[in-house]
């Protein structure tokens, strides 16, 4: 390099905040330099004139005489010198020493470098050409300098157009192109989100915004430089479009970048269409910003006005039009991109061949015009106007006026004009980004060199309140903090989880005995958050020395053979504290002393609740001023919730750090939330429902989306399940239509029953919730009542045709084996054959050792022809209170089945035979009321809460987990079952999910039995609960929902009563049809009118017509309604 160690100054060494003496040199000292720069003989004595040159400029007339002296000029004619490469050579080293030493001097430097007359950025880009290595280095050397003394602002206004200007004009040498390209990756990568201090990062941040404001200009260069011929040209171009990606921070995005940059770069038909179906793929939920707009606008748009683009990829780009628009908060990012794609998609909707197309083009213009405002431009929704370079140019001359104008240098008339455009322009981007500490930054050392030493700095001072004032009218006044209180923490710091950055810079801060929840959406980082503070990873965070902090959690499972007393003792933590203050602390939380006492228990022995009280009572012994709870009410029953929240209430010398799922919880004891947004924490004084007492600075008014968190029914997701349909007999909604009597149910190998003597029963308008420890045997007592498996003592009892829809803990496991298929598809796939073949899949279908040698046995019905194999059953029919089977018999013609009573069959150990046929007829009695057709399915899928776009035409594998358990809900509720089973839905729903599933399960019509530990949403929904402990149930009623849970429920309203009506008391719960059996009449037959009597023959004929339509041997349906 040329530039090995920079020379020190001849003369004397200035500091930055030097200003020049204002003494110009005289003309034959700056020529003498001048002329020893151009003309010496070696590298070194012109690097020496150079550097002695630009510190005699620096220290008299300052910037000025780089013109008054004419050194630019000279320098641009020897760089364009091709006869003298040692003229070019010093050109480059006298255009490094400028760069180098100039910026940092005077900061208006900037102005001559990068703005008056084009600049001298364009020639020591042309002589990264140059075939001398030297000027090459040189010429390197300048930018390098140049690059590293620019603001982020300066990159911005002043770099980012001279680079964009020099590869417009496509008239310069390749390599020039490759290190304009450079440079503005290195910008875009310089700009990347990482781990530095505070100030570092702030100053990415600016960079990054401002950048990302100006992607639409740059994505068209880049592009350009993709397709160049030469390939250096063109890998560099790839490599700086890589860089710019980085500048989205959109995360539905980010995965779809490099097929994007693939289709930039190979701009065919099949990879646009490849881009555009992965687009459509993508279920975009963050705001939609302008980088992201800039990225994707080219791309749709060359879609839309494309002649041979097919209807179907069409269809996919208006529906990717329609999300982005949906998601575009600001109108005047609208209005920058949308009028792009505007005539395209209208082009759609008036010419398209489908008429799908056609309307969701008309969708799409709809959301366009009212996402860029009314029709004169306006912002709409009270959006804020950006602040223009106009609005602060006023300001700024106003502001010098008024502190004594300019000094009134010779010639400074129109470098001034040029100056304050450019300081307009850095300040208008600090201000549009709420960066308004930085105005003075960006002012004051640009003014020095035309005003006298204070007047500079109070211009800058007056600038920057002008523009806080004009923040705080646009945005409001920032949250004034606590006083008076006792500040614990208060740091700032970022955290990153393996190579995902989650908080990046924020500021935590603690007050003495201030509860804190932690709220956020799964995956923020909550949880790492507080395992970091735990192990003393987080930066900045008082040690455990200076902050004693106790993370609380019931894991005590490794040491469960311990006594309790053993366990706190065996610490090493609490090694100090003597047994007799151990067993007085446990005592005080609950467990009792004395040999017969609770302290003498196992810890394996211990509930949930139980747990939880001995981690509190390790941390009172431990003397915490922090308790870290992660899920704390995780497995407490409602006794346990309440002592929880009176311990933290009353300690009030305690600080507390939360994250629960529990909204009725955080309501109850949060005195601040702690919201993750846009990897930052924003605190919000008061509790999750916001009842502090600025009504301007509560969370919900603020943010409400997150009503959510704390309302079921505010949920943005919708569930509309369908009716379950009437079942023969039952005429009651309380009626019971699955009962255990006395069932006994021990697992192969264990040494005792999971469930003894269990007797319980479910109605059409049951809400039963099944609560117990892990192991306790809830999954045990679902799968006895669903036939899963079949007790060993006792019976189970269930209707005949009664439909159940089922949802596995693990949930995605229903379509782990479908992932290609789109949801249409799998639905029309797992109700192809009239069956659910999910249930035909499951273990207890497939025939054991035991069940094929039952079918081998002969059956001898007493009617004198002898014992027969059962082939098949292949009808049913009612018969007396119950139902008769048409057996199909081994090696015998049809004409020789025989009728043989359910009771019978029962007897005869055909149990599986029987509940299969149950079961395939229940399954047809459902689908009777479906068409298997992709319009009715879709429909079905938009109930469940499932775009019918997304349902038609993206592969499971490509939807998020909230809409597989959408696609899982949707396959469940398919045949209209009466009873739908949810094993733990709160461990695979997100919140808003999980309240749209609240209100469809509260206007659902059928019965609903669930195991969960969630107290808010069992509460919310169960006013009966079965608890499973030690092998035995017991079954707790008429408990009153929380109907306060429901934001859409009042008193007197549909809602409300639909939920109470299920919480009265029932004959299934009070025990009054305990001993009936589960018998159905069949209906009495009524005198029916002329017009009924017809309607009668139409259903018959249509029957008839179906059954002919049926595959051979289908036995033929009664001619009845009686199940119509």
């Amino acid at each position: 390099m040329p530039h090995p160690i920079s020379p020190p100054p001849l003369q004397v060494m200035i500091s930055k905040s030097s200003t020049p003496s204002g003494v110009a040199p005289t003309w034959e000292e700056a020529s003498s330099l001048l002329d020893t720069v151009f003309k010496a003989q070696t590298s070194q004595t012109s690097l020496d004139a150079a550097y002695a040159l630009t510190n005699l400029l620096i220290m008299s007339v300052g910037f000025r005489g780089l013109q008054s002296f004419g050194v630019l000029e000279e320098i641009r004619k020897a760089a364009a010198d091709k006869k003298d490469g040692s003229r070019r050579e010093s050109a480059m080293i006298l255009l490094g020493a400028l760069f180098e030493r100039f910026p940092p001097a005077q900061s208006v430097s900037e102005v001559v470098f990068l703005v008056q007359d084009g600049g001298v950025v364009a020639p020591a880009l042309d002589a990264l050409a140059d075939k001398g290595a030297v000027v090459r280095e040189s010429a390197q050397y300048a930018l390098d300098a140049l690059f590293a003394n620019l603001t982020p602002e300066s990159m911005v206004v002043g770099l980012l157009p001279t680079l964009s200007r020099y590869l417009g004009k496509r008239s310069g040498k390749w390599q020039g192109t490759v290190g304009a390209y450079e440079l503005i990756g290195r910008m875009a990568d310089k700009a990347k989100l990482g781990m530095g201090s505070k100030e570092e990062e702030k100053i990415k941040d600016v960079l990054r915004e401002s950048m990302g404001k100006k992607l639409a200009g740059l994505i068209p260069i880049v592009e350009a430089g993709m397709h160049d011929l030469k390939a250096e040209v063109g890998k560099q171009a790839l490599k700086t479009m890589t860089s710019l990606t980085t500048l989205l921070s959109n995360d539905d995005v980010a995965p779809r970048i490099p097929l994007l940059i693939k289709t930039m770069q190979n701009p065919s038909t099949e990879t646009l269409q490849k881009a555009i179906h992965a687009l459509s793929q993508t279920t975009f939920v963050a705001i939609v910003t302008s980088p992201v707009l800039a990225l994707l606008t080219p791309l749709l748009e060359r879609s839309l006005n494309t002649p041979s683009t097919s209807q179907e990829v069409l269809r996919q780009t208006v529906v990717v039009v329609e999300n982005l628009t949906k998601l575009v908060h600001d109108p005047v990012e609208a209005r920058t991109f949308l009028p792009k794609l505007k005539p395209g998609v209208q082009g759609v909707r008036d010419r398209a061949s489908l008429p799908e197309v056609r309307e969701l083009a008309t969708r799409a213009v709809n959301i366009i015009k009212k996402a860029m405002g009314d029709d004169d431009g306006n912002s709409s929704n009270g959006q804020i106007a950006p602040t223009t370079s106009e609005d602060v140019l006023k300001v700024l001359e106003k502001e010098v006026k008024l502190h004594g104008d300019l000094t009134g240098e010779p010639g400074d008339g129109d470098f001034w004009v040029l100056t304050k455009t450019y300081i307009a322009d850095l300040v208008k981007e600090d201000v549009n980004l709420r960066e308004v500490s930085r105005v003075s930054l960006c002012a004051e050392p640009y003014l020095k060199q035309f005003l006298k030493e204070p007047q500079a700095g109070l211009i800058a001072q007056a600038l920057q309140l002008h523009f806080i004032d004009e923040d705080r009218r646009k945005f409001g006044q920032p949250i004034k903090e606590d006083t008076g209180e006792v500040e614990i923490v208060n740091t700032d710091f970022s955290l990153a989880y393996g190579g995902m950055l989650l908080l990046s810079h924020t500021n935590i801060r603690l007050l003495k005995g201030h509860r804190y929840g932690l709220c956020g959406r799964n995956g923020a980082g909550k949880s790492t958050l507080m395992r970091s503070i735990a192990e003393g990873k987080l930066e900045g965070f008082p040690s455990k020395d200076q902050l004693k902090t106790c993370f609380v959690e019931h894991n005590q499972g490794e040491d469960a053979d311990l006594s309790i007393l053993e366990f706190i003792a065996k610490d090493p933590a609490l090694a100090a504290t003597g047994r007799e203050r151990i067993s007085a602390v446990l005592s005080e939380v609950g467990f009792t002393a004395g040999p017969q006492g609770r302290q003498q228990d196992k810890v394996g022995s211990l509930s949930g609740g139980w747990k939880m009280k001995l981690a509190l009572a390790r941390a009172m012994l431990m003397g915490a001023d922090v308790l870290l709870l992660d899920e704390p009410t995780n497995h407490l029953d409602v006794k346990n919730v309440k002592w929880l929240q009176d311990y933290l209430k009353s300690h009030t010398e305690i600080t507390s750090l939360i994250v629960s799922h529990d909204s009725g919880f955080l309501d109850e004891v949060c005195t601040n939330i702690y919201h993750y947004e846009g990897k930052k924490l924003v605190c919000y004084p008061g509790n999750l429902a916001a009842h502090s007492i600025d009504s301007n600075t509560r969370f919900v008014r603020v943010k409400p989306e997150a009503r959510s968190y704390y309302t079921l029914s505010a949920s943005q997701v919708q569930f509309k399940f369908p009716s379950p349909g009437l079942l023969s007999g039952v005429k009651s909604s309380t009626r019971a239509i699955i009962r255990m009597t006395n069932c006994t149910y021990t697992y192969p190998g264990a040494s005792k029953p999971s469930l003894q003597d269990v007797t319980c029963a479910l109605t059409l308008s049951s809400r039963t919730a099944i609560i117990g420890a892990n192991g306790a045997g809830k999954s045990t007592l679902i799968k006895l009542l669903t036939g899963e498996t079949i007790p060993q003592l006792g019976r189970v009892e269930k209707h005949p045709n009664l439909r159940i829809g089922y949802i596995k803990q693990h949930a995605l496991e229903h379509v782990e084996m479908h992932m290609e298929k789109t949801p249409n598809q799998y639905l029309q796939w797992r109700y192809a054959n009239g069956d659910d073949r999910e249930v035909l899949m499951k273990q207890t279908r497939v025939l054991t050792p035991e069940d094929k040698a039952q079918m081998e046995k002969l059956v001898d019905l007493g009617d004198g022809k002898g014992g027969r194999r059962i082939e098949n059953l292949m009808g049913r029919q009612k018969w007396k209170k119950s139902f008769q089977y048409e057996v199909k018999w081994v090696n015998m013609i049809p004409k020789h089945n025989s009728q043989v009573s359910r009771e019978t069959l029962l007897e005869l150990g055909f149990d599986k035979l029987v509940q299969e046929f149950d079961d395939h007829e229940a399954s047809r009695e459902g689908l009777g009321f479906r068409e298997l057709q992709p319009k009715v399915i879709s429909k079905h899928f938009e109930d469940i809460g499932l775009d019918p776009e997304i349902a038609n035409h993206n592969e499971i594998s490509g939807l998020s987990g909230g809409q597989k358990v959408k696609v899982v809900l949707a396959g469940a509720m398919w045949n209209n079952p009466h009873l739908l089973v949810l094993d733990e839905p709160t461990n695979y729903l997100d919140r808003d999910s999980l309240g749209g599933l609240a209100v469809a399960i509260r206007e659902y019509k059928g019965g609903v039995v669930m195991i969960s530990h969630n107290e808010e949403f069992v509460g919310a929904l169960c006013p009966e609960q079965w608890h499973v402990a030690d092998g035995r149930v017991t079954h707790k009623g008429h408990l009153a929902v929380s109907m306060d849970r429901f934001e859409d429920s009042r008193p007197g309203s549909s809602a409300a009563s639909s939920v109470v009506s299920s919480a009265t008391a029932s004959a299934v719960n009070s025990g009054a049809e305990d001993g009936a059996d589960m018998k159905f009449r069949a209906k009495k037959k009524k005198k029916l009118t002329r017009a009924q009597i017809k309607d009668r023959e139409v259903r018959r004929r249509l029957r008839h017509i179906e059954w002919l339509n049926s595959p051979k041997g289908t036995p033929h349906p009664p001619d009845t309604d009686d199940e119509a």
